[in-house]
């Protein structure tokens, strides 16, 4: 039987004897592999956090004690340990598994946490809450794959750092490898050391002994001191959270069992806040993955459990494809062009213009909010800064889009990849929230392309403007053919019409397909409509008001959140010129997703081609029937 399978919970762990762990570390990482490479999801962090979970299990209490694993992709290991393995073959499919900690799967899961650098903040407030009302708790926070270049993580230093005795202890999993490990017994010997209370109690003797003789005693005291510090320092890389005055203990090697039970028992024995600093090794266990220079199989589709190799691939491009190699042309011929990620380089598809233009790429880290006010620095420097995020992280910069790009009206190019639904990364990673928040931003322009031409377009003349910020959303499907306007009017792109056109159907991005679809059943139904792409989404082009009032229903379509979003501007913009129009807005409720796949959303959402266009017929059928009756009633004012 495997050991593996007589897991149940953390206490199943204990009992075992060393040679029993690392038997079960070589099973959980083939469990790992076997089921990841069926459902994809984020293989290599977890291959590197085996023997970690394991300690933390051991020595910690779950849930008693919480654990809050910053962006919360490092946790499947946690979820094995605790009960969950029958459910990995659903991993991140609807209704299954989710791809992140879920208070819905577990009590062991305290935060749903998804997002970079938030964890340490949980955790002080957490923390705090339990010693403020004398409970017996450890709040265990691990924090890694970048999470602490987040500014976040560091505020949340900060005001850890003068709380001496919060129940804290912090995992800084390193799996940069930026440091090498210090190894052999006297490491072992300065952790304990470092964690007694006694070494504090002593080193307060000292100071108030050795300071108190005359003429050399502060002398002594701080020479004392510093050659302590240096001692520390040198075996260490400390220096920083030792003047925070933080406990730290490390570096550990996190494949090493026994050390690592060894420094969080010490950790845990301190009582106040301490930082453990741990070497892991990403994707370890699977050759493939350790050997992929990427990014070690950080997040996975299908792939062969043997090679690594993707099981399926296709000949389309993406949307990031289509982008990654624009921007490069951009670049040969714009020399003040410059690009921007924060720790995205590949996914966002900056990987190209940085092997093309090294010194006019920059990762800033997970740090969003840097970026965005960094671009603004470089715009009023005089150059033209693109900056690639994930549409859902735009959320944590929107003060200084608004503050320090919008106010300043610096020219700043956003482009938002993953925009709209996503489907399996669940509720935080659906890039449903940046039209909502967009709408609010003085002169700001936003596109939504329909297609690679578009999209190249849209590019070029966002780079061109230098008047304020240009956003460019998409989506992370396949990018479709390109869909050619059989007219333009003022700047909007007519697709299709049949007809005496009744219905005016606005659609955006990567739903302009399901609007000609729409409009196909319409047409079907004897109903006349006419399908646009206003091509520029904000600000709202004054033609679209005009073609509205010409219509007896707009509809508009989007893949974004429908609250404050796209649609419902045009909305307040016709009334706001007197046109009364009826306006229908389609597009993602404002809530919290569960994963599942993007198709599976939008059906559940009501957004697909057959549902919308059911909805439409009833409502040109209601009007119809009502048109009588409203003739009656002028007739009968006029009289």
């Amino acid at each position: 039987m495997a050991l593996l399978d007589r897991i149940e919970g953390p206490g199943d762990l204990r009992d075992l004897s060393r040679t029993e762990l690392d038997r079960l570390a070589a099973e959980i990482r083939a469990f790992l592999v076997s089921n990841v490479s069926r459902t994809g999801g984020h293989l290599g962090p977890n291959l590197g956090v085996v023997e970690l979970t394991l300690a933390l299990h051991r020595v910690f209490d779950s849930p008693n004690d919480p654990f809050i694993f910053d962006t919360g992709h490092q946790s499947y290991v946690h979820k094995m340990l605790t009960g969950r393995c029958a459910d990995f073959p659903t991993l991140r499919q609807r209704g299954g598994l989710s791809g992140y900690p879920s208070r819905a799967e577990s009590e062991h899961d305290w935060v749903e946490s998804s997002h970079a650098s938030a964890s340490l903040s949980w955790a002080e407030g957490m923390a705090k809450g339990f010693r403020l009302q004398n409970l017996d708790r450890t709040v265990v926070a691990v924090i890694g794959d970048g999470a602490l270049t987040g500014g976040m993580a560091w505020e949340a230093v900060n005001n850890i750092a003068v709380q001496r005795d919060l129940p804290l202890v912090m995992i800084a999993n390193d799996n940069g490898r930026s440091y090498t490990p210090t190894v052999g017994g006297l490491a072992s010997h300065l952790s304990a050391l470092r964690t007694d209370r006694r070494y504090e109690q002593g080193l307060d003797f000292l100071k108030r002994s050795i300071s108190g003789t005359p003429l050399v005693g502060r002398a002594a005291y701080e020479w004392l001191h510093g050659v302590k510090i240096g001692l520390k320092d040198v075996l260490a890389p400390q220096g920083l959270f030792a003047d925070l005055g933080m406990k730290y203990v490390g570096p550990i090697d996190g494949h090493d069992l026994a050390a690592l039970e060894r420094a969080l028992q010490q950790a845990k024995g301190f009582g106040g806040p301490v930082i453990v600093h741990v070497i892991t090794e990403k994707g370890r266990g699977f050759k493939a993955a350790e050997e992929h220079e990427e990014d070690h199989f950080h997040s996975v589709g299908q792939i062969d459990e043997i090679t690594g190799e993707p099981l399926s691939s296709s000949s389309k491009k993406t949307w990031t494809d289509v982008f990654s190699a624009e921007l490069v042309e951009v670049g040969r011929r714009r020399p003040d062009i410059v690009a921007l990620t924060a720790a995205m380089l590949y996914p966002t598809g900056l990987d190209r213009f940085a092997a093309a233009f090294p010194d006019r790429t920059v990762d800033v880290g997970i740090a969003e909010q840097h970026a965005l006010t960094s671009a603004a620095g470089l715009s009023a420097a005089g150059l033209h800064p693109v900056v690639a995020v994930y549409s859902t992280f735009l959320n944590r910069a929107f003060d200084q889009l608004l503050m320090d790009v919008a106010l300043h009206r610096q020219g700043v190019t956003l482009m938002l990849d993953r925009a709209g639904v996503t489907g399996t990364d669940g509720a935080s990673h659906n890039g449903m929230w940046d039209s909502s928040i967009l709408t609010v931003v003085p002169g700001l322009r936003l596109a939504a392309p329909r297609d690679a031409t578009r999209l190249r377009e849209a590019l070029w003349q966002s780079v061109d403007h230098n008047d304020g910020p240009s956003v460019i959303r998409y989506s992370k499907e396949k990018v479709p053919a390109d869909i050619d306007a059989i007219e333009r009017r003022d700047g909007i792109d007519v697709l299709a019409q049949s007809g005496r056109p009744q219905v005016l159907v606005v659609a955006l991005g990567q739903f302009v397909g399901m609007g000609l679809e729409v409009a196909e059943r319409l047409s079907q139904q004897g109903i006349g409509v006419r399908v646009v792409d206003p091509v520029w989404s904000l600000p709202i082009n004054p033609a679209l008001v005009r073609l509205a009032a010409e219509h007896e229903l707009v509809i508009t379509l989007e893949d974004s959140g429908v609250v404050g979003g796209v649609g419902s501007r045009l909305s307040q913009e016709l009334r706001a010129n007197d046109v009364w129009t009826p306006v229908r807005e389609f597009g993602i409720k404002q809530e919290f997703l569960d994963h599942g796949s993007r198709a599976e959303v939008l059906e559940e959402l009501g957004l697909t081609s057959q549902q919308i266009a059911r909805q439409v017929v009833e409502f040109v059928a209601r009007t119809t029937e009502q048109l009588p009756e409203r003739r009656t009633q002028s007739s009968d004012s006029e009289r």
